[in-house]
């Protein structure tokens, strides 16, 4: 069943949605186990592009470009480094859960699948929502990473992300419009990377589905991942974890949000829900997203210029007594770009 290689799987979606069930069901898999949620790969990959930019900015006169380094060759290069020290690591990793199990509140009988006693494994799994806005950097970094957008009805979401304070001590949202707008947010890339990426890279999963029918919807699922069927990996859908035990009549006491916000998160869940993933690749989506990396990597690169550049100005400003509005005009905008593709989704 052991087979190391770099082909990592990312459970996506809004939070809230189930992604740490998710990563725990396939971390009782023989040839996969669990991270705790990363957060950090992303940013990761958009700074090796932009390491890549100054490596090769001169032509013959940088290295990379001199060496005929490719931007994808570095891109591995750091993917295959973050893999082994991954799967180099994992003692280290399961020795700390097992010791502060109580603590990081992890079932005693989950740690028994998914730690070294239960024996080599191969692949790893990473639940951070916060990949669904990373999918194209992170599909850079592990050219063969699997991604597996887990779907949630938005307002059972948009509940439990109000109430997440109730299990957690701390406010995932500010408010119910907020959670509606995180929701549509997260959901879009997720779209978008299906279209753009194809369903032999990115998997729709129904929550529902995953509650209502788990062994076909996880027979399934390890089709798309390439490993065997495992029943073991039912056994935390035994159990409820990280729940905000929202009541069925729950009734949020913030202020009420934007109608038109409400209206277009509802309108994408139930397409979303009536209509199948889809089964072509999108040159246009994969080409949008390339782009939204880009406007990422240049936003990166140049704010500490921008910005030294603003000071610059106010510092003259305030010297010369001069108005300082029309010299602004002269700065370039900061600002993320990718922020803006994403809200163009539907």
């Amino acid at each position: 069943m052991h087979r190391n290689i770099n082909k990592p799987i990312f459970v996506l979606g809004s939070p809230r949605s189930g992604t740490s069930i998710l990563t725990w069901c396939l971390g009782h898999h023989p040839n996969l186990f669990p991270l705790p949620e990363s957060n950090w790969m992303g940013d990761f990959a958009v700074n090796v592009a932009v390491a890549y930019q100054i490596g090769a900015a001169r032509g013959d006169y940088s290295i990379l470009s001199a060496m005929d380094i490719q931007d994808d060759e570095l891109f591995a290069a750091f993917g295959h480094s973050i893999n082994d020290l991954i799967l180099r690591h994992r003692k280290h990793l399961e020795t700390k859960r097992e010791t502060r199990s109580v603590e990081l509140k992890i079932e005693s009988l989950w740690l028994e699948a998914t730690s070294t006693t239960s024996g080599p494994k191969g692949r790893w799994v990473d639940g951070t929502p916060e990949y669904s806005f990373h999918i194209w950097g992170l599909r850079k970094l592990f050219p063969q990473a699997r991604f597996i957008h887990l779907l949630r009805d938005v307002q059972t979401v948009v509940h439990s992300m109000v109430n997440f304070h109730r299990v957690a001590g701390i406010h995932l949202v500010a408010n119910e419009e907020e959670a509606y707008q995180y929701w549509i947010r997260t959901v879009s890339a997720c779209l978008q990377a299906e279209q753009a990426l194809g369903p032999s890279v990115v998997y729709r999963v129904r929550y529902a589905d995953l509650l209502d029918n788990p062994e076909s919807t996880m027979r399934s699922l390890f089709d798309f991942l390439g490993e065997p069927y495992a029943a073991k990996c039912l056994e935390p859908l035994k159990h409820r974890i990280n729940s905000s035990d929202v009541p069925s009549d729950f009734k949020s006491a913030d202020p009420a949000p934007d109608p038109a916000v409400v209206r277009k998160a509802v309108l994408l869940s139930a397409e979303v829900e009536e209509n199948p993933q889809p089964a072509e690749v999108s040159s246009a989506a994969a080409a949008e997203m390339e782009t939204a990396f880009r406007g990422r990597v240049k936003y990166i690169a140049t704010i500490d210029t921008e910005y030294q550049k603003v000071r610059r100005i106010i510092e003259t400003s305030n010297k010369s007594g001069s108005a300082l509005r029309p010299a602004m005009e002269t700065v370039s905008p900061i600002a993320d770009p990718s922020a803006a593709v994403l809200s163009r989704q539907p």
